[in-house]
């Protein structure tokens, strides 16, 4: 059966609130043939033992949830066709995903639901999968639909991969990770106000190679670092546009921690920079973003605070809350910031194509 959910599920299931959900979601959209909703049930149950968390449900007290196999299990309960009353523009495909990620998942349940949106008037079909995080994370996410949902391929090698540290990292740059990482002052961000029930959902593309070539030529720099330049442009403009004050805006960036040979679920830390949006040239932001992401990288920074944390989760219960506040503190990071590859070869779902694989 599965095992008891570890701290990092802990605290995503405590950060949920009235106005705070703890899902994420994955936007498949799928050219033709359109699946139907009963071919998509069948075609995932027949898989559903490569996925097992699938069939997961909380179970435990509030104080102390855990996880265990839903004994009343039914696969038609989390996958629903939402009939299709939505136009054929982006914009109107876009409320739709936002209306149905306000909605939460039901915690009597397994925490994850599939929803049908079309067919539209291109032909396309858009498939809405929830899961919460506490199920798993960005990592974990993108295998579940390789085990459930991708029409089966033939096996490829696995890429490689970086062997896990089995000794704990040095110390010597214990305290400059934390002030890099958690103490960054007590300047507020422009973004640190009430949250709200409201919630709306934007797409944009971009060929993948033109970026990583751009950013590759200009400074050396990574795809990551291209994607965190793009987003501290964006700042820079909607902040001139409508707050005035250029200065910078930190994020969070989570970093995955799986290694080969891994179960499911959360293995994944962060580190934290600061976006410089009040520089106005483009390739010295892509610059400066890539020297501070080449510094934490070196000094092992998500790796530390991992380590941290999983030793602050055995602290007396005044330090744990503590450490949880400050890593939702605004005055930590402003915004998350997260690029999750997808795959790495054409997929399809029931013979249709995928075209994109957005998250929110």
């Amino acid at each position: 059966g599965p095992a008891e959910r570890n701290r990092a599920d802990q605290a995503i299931l405590a950060l949920e609130g009235p106005t705070i959900a703890g899902h994420t979601c994955k936007v498949v959209r799928l050219g033709s043939p359109v699946p139907s909703c009963a071919a998509l049930t069948e075609a995932i149950a027949t898989r559903l033992t490569r996925a097992p968390a699938l069939t997961w449900k909380l179970a435990g007290t509030p104080e102390a949830p855990c996880w265990q196999t839903d004994p009343a299990f039914d696969l038609h309960a989390h996958i629903a066709q939402v009939p299709s009353v939505i136009p054929p523009d982006d914009t109107a495909v876009d409320r739709e995903v936002a209306r149905l990620f306000l909605q939460r998942l039901d915690r009597d349940r397994p925490l994850w639901r599939i929803y049908l949106l079309g067919p539209l008037a291109d032909g396309d079909t858009v498939l809405v999968w929830k899961v919460h995080h506490a199920l798993a994370d960005g990592a974990t996410l993108m295998t579940l639909p390789r085990d459930v949902l991708w029409d089966p391929q033939p096996e490829a090698p696995s890429p490689a991969h970086p062997p896990h540290p089995d000794t704990p990292l040095g110390r010597h740059h214990h305290a400059e990770m934390l002030r890099r990482e958690l103490f960054p002052g007590l300047r507020t961000s422009p973004f640190d106000a009430r949250i709200g029930h409201e919630r709306a959902a934007a797409f944009a593309t971009t060929p993948l190679s033109s970026l990583h070539d751009a950013a590759h030529s200009l400074s050396g720099a990574t795809v990551n670092d291209a994607v965190l330049a793009v987003i501290a442009g964006a700042l820079r403009r909607w902040l001139q546009h409508r707050h005035g004050a250029l200065r910078d805006v930190r994020v969070k960036v989570p970093v995955s921690l799986h290694h080969e040979g891994q179960p499911h679920g959360n293995s994944d830390s962060y580190f934290c920079l600061p976006l410089p949006v009040g520089e106005p040239d483009p390739r010295r932001r892509l610059q400066a973003i890539q020297a501070a992401t080449a510094m934490r990288k070196s000094h092992h920074d998500a790796q530390e605070l991992d380590e941290l944390f999983a030793r602050l989760s055995h602290a007396a219960p005044g330090l744990r809350r503590w450490a949880q506040r400050l890593q939702v503190s605004p005055r930590t990071f402003a915004l998350n910031v997260s690029n999750v590859p997808g795959p790495r070869h054409p997929v399809s779902v029931l013979g249709a194509p995928v075209r994109g694989m957005p998250s929110l």
